[in-house]
């Protein structure tokens, strides 16, 4: 695929190429106004790229790497090109098509000149250059180039300003630094790349993107950040069917939007680590199949005591009491249903492990709630039951498949349903024997894993199973009465309960931004739910039935829709801790510093954010001037921030406040922003 579009680019560069060095303009350029003999210096290929058009980097991707070929005079010799971190070269549709530069861009390359040379002698360096540029086409350009030096005897005392360009861009060239820390770890498809703060590091890098030298990883596929859980990222890279299949080392540069130091320089770390295996789940504490079974089993029983697992059957053992008395046959069907629904459960579960496995994804027990979509879907279906078990609402004899039927005597599907919500639940909670068999079956062929999954489905569905088919034990349960509407009552609570904890797990994956509208969403879901339990009481007319469920239906749908959790943008607003330390070292690095004292409790505070932070022309005007934003949190009591409020005269939140380069005191904002209102105050306040 990479050398038919390869050719692809060749014939449209054919066809274009009378027009071909129009769009980039390429010339060579010195760091120095002088040379002295023996002492090598840096001149630099400069390409001056029109709007939207790209060369590209030594590992292009889809291209061809720029090229310099040099005729030097006798006893001097030219380094190869040190390329600058490059960027992710996107088209229209935002599909990545290469690794290369846009703009104005210099390449710097090292000159050793022989020691023999006299001052006052010019020395004319020619070079030709090849690249290849491309836009909505793809063309090659070429030129010869020269470039003459004057002799010296001393270096001068001053450079102009593409010299200091030049030595910019040689000081940020991609480099190791010991304030991060990289490591690599590799199965047959995928790389997970680790990168993590060493000491006291507070610097949060965003927008990471690694660049394989040796196209190791495929350049086009996405390329998914998170935190790893120890204050650092990892990476996922897929590998490319066109790499070296037998790489050991990764090599190559991972950039990060906002630079690798805290002043925001660094834009590219250099990685070269060895490619260690990928933990695989360990077998050696199941010698046999048949031990690793019986602890499958025994797991299986105790998932039933499990916090996470409890609430959600006894609505189960609701049912049970509910069929007390009934036909014997249909208390039976009732737990061989819940029996099939753990049972199916495990199945797609497995199938699903099995399947990721085999494409090289690297997965644990209770993966599915590392999403925040499902933890956010979970918690508002349990929510829903909840609040059906409390009252607010009841299900119509048509909704007996999502959970009426476990009051119903003839509603399987609703004790099916509870068998799939118990295993839903169940997988976070890895019970004592349990992890050693799961451990197994995460790593044995498909035909014993799928074996060992049955038998933990077998453990959790058996006491229910058994309930339901000796009749002596059903009669030990109490006979339906009145008293059953205050145990179902009671019974919500457990589940309220575990929303609680999946709304915790949600707070460690989303952004505070975030999470509050997560909230919110819950509570107008709720919302909807009372609106369609209190216009559809028993009783209810045909009309006043309709409105309360196209009401409610209408309300759940903004409460889903507000509080759906969103994919991090990579360019939103990432922010360092306040200090007056911080802000006074900033300064004299000459930085525009954006402040934002706030705190949860704020709700004004909350708003501003979402006002100003949530405009796309902010966060590039941000982005574009490497503006610095810290955070003075004052949602617990600090007298660090108490003392500075109290230096403007002020004694609550918000306070937003911004320092300006060369300017003594800082520009203090009202209380209520706008985008508008910050961006007129950093464009009015810019020397």
């Amino acid at each position: 695929m990479k050398f038919t579009r390869l050719l692809v680019f060749l014939a449209l560069a054919l066809w274009a190429s009378p027009w071909a060095t129009a769009q980039v303009k390429a010339s060579l350029v010195g760091a120095d106004k002088t040379i002295q003999p023996g002492q090598p210096f840096t001149v630099a290929l400069r390409l001056q790229h029109d709007a939207h058009w790209h060369t590209y980097w030594v590992n292009p991707g889809t291209g061809l790497a720029t090229e310099i070929a040099w005729e030097l005079p006798p006893g001097f010799t030219a380094g190869p090109i040190q390329w600058p971190a490059p960027v992710a070269l996107k088209d229209r549709m935002g599909n990545v098509i290469g690794n290369g530069y846009e703009n104005d861009q210099l390449l710097p390359v090292t000159i050793t000149p022989p020691a023999d040379l006299r001052a006052g002698e010019r020395i004319t360096l020619r070079a030709r250059i090849e690249w290849l540029m491309c836009k909505d086409v793809c063309m090659p350009g070429e030129a010869d180039l020269e470039l003459a030096l004057p002799v010296g005897s001393e270096a001068p005392a001053t450079k102009g300003e593409l010299g200091r360009r030049i030595d910019e861009v040689v000081a940020g060239l991609p480099r190791a630094v010991d304030k991060w820390s990289v490591a690599a770890s590799r199965t047959a498809k995928s790389i997970t790349l680790h990168v993590t703060p060493n000491g006291e590091n507070n610097h949060l890098p965003t927008n990471l993107h690694f660049f394989a030298d040796d196209n190791l990883v495929a350049y086009e596929a996405p390329q998914n950040m998170a935190a790893d859980g120890s204050g650092g990222y990892a990476l996922k890279l897929d590998i490319s069917p066109d790499g070296p299949q037998d790489a050991t080392h990764l090599i190559g540069v991972l950039t990060a939007g906002n630079g690798w130091l805290a002043d925001g320089t660094l834009p590219g770390l250099r990685v070269e680590v060895s490619l260690t295996a990928a933990a695989a789940a360990s077998v050696g504490d199941t010698p046999t199949l048949t031990g690793t079974l019986l602890l499958a089993l025994v797991g299986g029983l105790i998932l039933n005591l499990m916090p996470c697992v409890f609430p959600v059957l006894g609505i189960k053992i609701l049912g049970f009491v509910n069929q007390a008395g009934s036909d014997r046959r249909k208390v039976a069907m009732h737990g061989v249903a819940f029996t099939i629904g753990v049972l199916s459960s495990f199945w797609v579960l497995a199938g699903a492990l099995a399947v990721l496995r085999a494409g090289g994804e690297e997965l644990g027990w209770g993966f599915q709630l590392q999403s925040p979509i499902f933890v956010y879907l979970l918690s508002v279906l349990l929510l829903v039951f909840a609040l059906n078990m409390s009252g607010l609402f009841e299900f119509g004899m048509s909704a007996v498949g999502v959970g009426s039927g476990l009051q119903s005597k003839s509603g399987y599907s609703g004790s099916f349903f509870t068998g799939v919500l118990a295993t839903v639940v169940a997988t976070p909670c890895s019970a004592p024997f349990l992890a050693p068999a799961l451990g197994a079956a995460l790593a044995l062929p498909v035909v014993q894993s799928f074996t060992i999954f049955t038998v933990i489905a077998i453990g959790l569905s058996t006491p229910y199973l058994l309930l339901s088919i000796f009749p002596g034990a059903i009669k030990i349960l109490p006979r339906p009465g009145a008293w059953m509407e205050t145990f179902k009552q009671f019974m919500a609570f457990p589940l309220y309960a575990t929303v609680g904890y999946l709304v915790w797990v949600l707070a460690g994956q989303l952004e505070q931004g975030a999470m509050l509208t997560a909230l919110i969403g819950l509570v107008i879901i709720a919302m909807g739910v009372w609106i369609y339990g209190r216009w559809n009481a028993p009783g209810a007319s045909a009309g006043r039935a309709k409105f309360g469920l196209i009401a409610g239906l209408a309300v759940f749908a903004i409460g889903a829709w507000t509080g759906w959790p969103s994919a991090p943008d990579d360019n939103e607003v990432k922010w360092g801790k306040w200090s007056s330390e911080t802000v006074e070292s900033l300064r004299a690095d000459d930085r525009t510093i954006y402040v934002d004292f706030t705190a949860r409790w704020c709700a004004t505070c909350q708003a501003n954010k979402k006002l100003v932070f949530g405009d796309d022309e902010v966060l590039k005007y941000f982005a574009d001037n490497k503006i610095v934003t810290l955070r003075g949190d004052w949602t617990n009591q600090d007298p660090l921030i108490t003392a500075e409020l109290a230096k403007y005269h002020r004694s609550a939140v918000p306070f937003n406040v911004i320092w300006m380069p060369g300017q003594s005191d800082p520009i203090l904002l009202p209380e209520l922003l706008t985008a508008g209102t910050v961006l007129d105050a950093l464009k009015d306040n810019k020397k």
